[in-house]
């Protein structure tokens, strides 16, 4: 791998584990820090163990170190309670803090990448419309999934979860965080499609070219 993308790995880690041990120092909640930010945790490892078989393309990384901070000061404050956004919706006069909205947001446009390039990397979908469709319904699972595990561990630990839910009193929320997920997906795919291919080919290119090395540089 390129010099370069390792040091920019390097710095995403060390981004991912700073911003980790500030939400760690007295969040809102222990329990409610936990839940929020062991998604993140469980990636970090996955992507750990499937390095050296799989290498994404750094915008995906970048965009993995996005979504884990996102969760970290979601787990810090809660998403109900992040100061910025009470702040906007004191400001603007809305009904509640919306900062999960971004969360939920992040939570359809990053898995869309990460879905694209496993399905094209691996050649498992390759035609555009099925590709778009396949990405979009696997976005929409992961929303799925994560709904119903806060609707599992909410019913587990009683009113301690509420926070972890996050309702904020909206009887629509989970119906409104799964759309703004799928609005995530197809926004991605709408927007960075064509970037994301750019990507993938010079990364490809990049790889064929390292072998050609190795092959002529071999006795």
């Amino acid at each position: 791998m390129p010099h370069q993308s390792k040091t920019a790995l390097g710095v995403l880690l060390c981004v991912f584990f700073s911003v980790l041990a500030w939400s760690a120092i007295r969040p809102h909640d222990y329990f409610i820090w936990g839940l929020e930010v062991f998604p993140a945790l469980i990636a970090l490892a996955v992507l750990g163990l499937t390095y050296p078989r799989f290498k994404f393309t750094t915008i995906v990384y970048v965009l993995i170190t996005i979504h884990a901070c996102i969760l970290f000061v979601g787990g810090h404050y809660t998403y109900a309670q992040v100061p910025l956004f009470n702040w906007i919706r004191d400001h603007y006069h809305l009904v509640r803090n919306d900062f999960d909205r971004v969360g939920h947001f992040a939570q359809g446009f990053v898995p869309a990448l990460v879905a694209r390039e496993v399905l094209l990397r691996n050649r498992i979908v390759l035609k555009k419309k099925w590709l778009f469709f396949i990405v979009v319904s696997i976005c929409l699972a992961v929303s799925a999934a994560y709904e119903l595990l806060e609707w599992r561990v909410s019913v587990a630990s009683g009113s301690s979860a509420d926070a972890f839910l996050g309702t904020q009193g909206d009887p629509w929320d989970t119906q409104e965080d799964m759309a703004t997920a799928l609005c995530g997906s197809i926004l991605c795919l709408l927007f960075f499609s064509r970037w994301h291919d750019r990507l993938i080919a010079k990364m490809e290119d990049a790889k064929v070219e390292e072998r050609n090395v190795q092959a002529s540089a071999a006795p």
